[in-house]
């Protein structure tokens, strides 16, 4: 990749990042319309660019023509792991929550309810954890990581990746643990980095997403069934 691709690349997507951070709190839009936003900036455009500038296949790029399933475990027990450490994280500090905020955010803004939130909490765990893997470790992390720059690769995508999710829990936390949570979003994108590097695709660190996420979500069935 040369330099004028990863300069192209690093400036798309902080720009895709900070749209999308203004579509999640600064315009009053639907979950849907954020759901379909974000398809555009982190799917649709980057194929287009995968295929009609840098002029290369799909599966090529993502390497994912071969795939070794023994490499796969190793996102599967680390998964389990996240989903635990989840759980306990909640646990400890659910008194420091405003778990009323959330919900109250879910409902009233997004627009999500305890109907909806089945649809929602399947989306978020296969369907948006697929997008965010292919954007931040597999359009992102992996092809800056061929390059010479490999410092750059991780913490540029573990930091973008912690950045744009303010825009999803800004109005959820104080700012204490606004900060706690960047930082461990930041330690979870270098892990999923690091992950990926072992396989050389973004599947390892997709499997442990989803586990992550079911551990989330389950949180949410909690909060609507409390709320």
């Amino acid at each position: 990749m040369s330099k004028k691709q990863t300069l192209t690349i690093t400036v798309m997507t902080v720009l895709s990042c900070a749209i999308m951070l203004l579509i999640e709190q600064g315009l009053e839009t639907t979950y849907v319309t954020k759901t379909l936003a974000k398809i555009v900036m982190f799917l649709v455009v980057p194929l287009i660019y995968i295929r009609f500038i840098l002029k290369q296949r799909i599966l090529e790029f993502l390497n994912l023509k071969h795939i070794d399933m023994k490499r796969l475990k190793s996102g599967f027990l680390l998964g389990l792991l996240a989903s635990g450490i989840v759980l306990l994280t909640f646990l400890l500090l659910q008194d420091f929550i405003d778990t009323k905020a959330i919900i109250s955010d879910l409902k009233n803004r997004l627009h999500i309810t305890a109907e909806v939130y089945i649809f929602v909490a399947l989306y978020i765990t296969f369907g948006n954890s697929l997008l965010e893997e292919f954007y931040f470790r597999g359009f992102i992390f992996l092809k800056l990581y061929q390059t010479n720059q490999k410092v750059f690769a991780y913490v540029f995508s573990a930091g973008l990746f912690a950045f744009y999710h303010i825009a999803i829990f800004a109005t959820w936390f104080n700012i204490s643990l606004i900060l706690l949570a960047l930082v461990g979003l930041f330690t979870v994108g270098l892990v999923f980095n690091w992950l990926n590097t072992k396989s050389n695709n973004f599947l390892n660190s997709w499997i442990l997403h989803i586990l992550a996420d079911i551990a989330v979500v389950s949180i949410g069935f909690y909060l609507f069934q409390v709320s």
